[in-house]
């Protein structure tokens, strides 16, 4: 199988269910950080902000994924994420079970005013 050269393509080669949540989590993503950029990062769909991936999103069979790109952030989002499986780097969710939009936009701002902090 190619790997999708675009964002586009990747939504595109998904079932309807994961398709839907992904769309969901891009435009919440794109309304806290407006000024970044999509493009593709280590094989899957990103934002990017100042030149470094800002965040990173993708399916799988049984699930979907958010990236965050900072193990800090998703610790120090603990309690709003129980009712998700995460790991270092990685928040998981359902079409079914998505992430509340306040807490992507929160997660997303933080990550960008990390980003932002470096360029100084």
């Amino acid at each position: 199988m190619v790997r999708p050269a675009t964002v586009e393509e990747y939504l595109a080669g998904l079932p309807e269910k994961p398709r839907a949540a992904l769309e969901r989590l891009r435009r919440l993503i794109s309304e806290a950080a407006p000024e970044s950029t999509e493009g593709m990062a280590y094989g899957v769909p990103a934002f990017i902000a100042y030149g470094k991936p800002l965040v990173c999103y993708a399916a799988f069979k049984n699930h979907c994924g958010f990236y965050p790109l900072d193990p800090d952030l998703i610790a120090a989002h603990e309690a709003e994420l129980a009712s998700f499986t995460t790991a270092k780097g990685t928040i998981r969710f359902t079409p079914e079970h998505p992430l509340p939009a306040a807490l992507v936009k929160e997660m997303v701002t933080a990550r960008l005013a990390e980003i932002t902090a470096d360029q100084h």
